[in-house]
């Protein structure tokens, strides 16, 4: 008896008769089949876990951002004006969070990056997301979520004009639909209603600090290369606990370290108002939760996986807000935001294929 994978010729027992074939199973194909078909499903799992994760954590989190922002709290009316204390608050939640996952999961001298390198990308992570966040008391939600996933642009500009890259077509494409559907959502008019619901409505400054926000990540994100690159061993929780660190302390000194800081009157605004302290412990936990998926997702699946989920996460961002929380868009204004996302969605195909040939490549040697 002959085995071909799971075909067998049988010779039989009289001479001059032509051999039959019949169809078996090797001993272990049944258990291989199994067995990949059970770590398949477990890897899908895995995946949707992470997709729901991303996706609850974060669109929660925008809803209480919105909320935080143009909500008046109680019988006074007053808004909560200080959105910058939210990432100081951010900061102390993921510094706690982090130095308890470290303890729980990271073997002690790993040999990760020293604390003290995290002090330059804690100065641009502490400024950008502030401006981010100042941002929505001159924009809509909606308008700052479109502006931020512009990333790509200030990217290709530093690229092109400071170290001489050329870009491909299709990338050029890709920022062409972007930079086209922000311009012209923000040239577009906002409705009274959104407008009404804004602390300082004032659109140029508005995206003005989006813009700076996208240059300090842009920063913070290269520093953070450069040390991982000096560092191997260096986990995500450790970039964590370092970034938050440094970032507690910038946001103490700036807003605690003179008696008129805005910190005092942030913290005296959520003792009168217990319902806004509560929706911002709910949005700091929220972005240590997503903090979570978003490392999971990226040592199961690899960035680019990541990138997709967050893309589409911001997508689902600005259709709840403009239906849950009252920003209607008009047509035009959905056409924009179809316009970024087409962009978006064509760069993270462009990674994909350029990854298959990569891959493809290495198989090759």
């Amino acid at each position: 008896m002959y085995c071909f994978g799971i075909a067998a010729v049988v010779h039989t027992a009289e001479e001059g008769r032509a051999p039959r074939r019949i169809w078996c199973l090797p001993a272990a194909f049944s258990g291989h089949s199994m067995e990949a078909h059970g770590a398949g499903l477990r890897r899908v799992l895995v995946l949707a876990l992470c997709v729901a994760g991303i996706w609850s954590a974060y669109i929660y989190q925008g809803v209480l951002q919105e909320t935080l922002s143009t909500k008046r709290f109680g019988p006074d009316g007053k808004r909560f004006e200080h959105l910058s204390f939210l990432n100081l608050a951010q900061n102390v939640v993921c510094l706690i969070w982090s130095y308890i996952m470290i303890k729980i999961w990271s073997r002690s001298g790993s040999g990760g990056a020293p604390l003290w390198t995290f002090w330059s990308p804690g100065i641009t992570n502490t400024i950008g997301p502030a401006m981010g966040i100042e941002a929505l008391k001159y924009i809509s939600y909606p308008a700052q979520v479109l502006a931020k996933s512009s990333k790509m642009i200030p990217v290709m500009l530093m690229g092109t004009l400071v170290y001489g890259i050329r870009y491909t077509f299709p990338e050029y494409i890709c920022s062409f639909l972007v930079a086209g559907g922000v311009s012209t959502f923000a040239l577009l008019k906002t409705s009274s209603k959104t407008i009404s619901k804004l602390a300082h409505p004032n659109a140029p400054l508005g995206y003005l600090l989006c813009f700076l926000n996208l240059m300090f990540d842009g920063f913070t994100n290269a520093t953070q290369d450069s040390i991982t690159a000096r560092y191997p061993k260096t986990t995500a929780w450790d970039i964590m606990l370092g970034m938050n660190l440094w970032g507690t302390i910038y946001n103490l000194i700036y807003m605690f370290g003179w008696p008129q800081g805005i910190g005092f009157e942030a913290v005296q605004f959520c003792k009168l108002h217990p319902e806004a302290a509560w929706d911002i412990f709910l949005y700091c936990l929220c972005g240590a939760v997503g903090q979570n998926f978003i490392f999971l997702t990226i040592s199961r699946f690899g960035s680019l996986a990541n990138t997709t989920i967050t893309t589409t996460r911001k997508f689902v961002s600005i259709v709840v807000s403009s239906v849950l929380s009252g920003n209607p868009l008009s047509i035009k204004q959905w056409g924009c935001v179809v316009m970024v996302f087409s962009g978006l969605s064509y760069q993270i195909f462009l990674k994909w294929r350029k990854l298959q040939r990569m891959q493809k490549k290495r198989k090759a040697m």
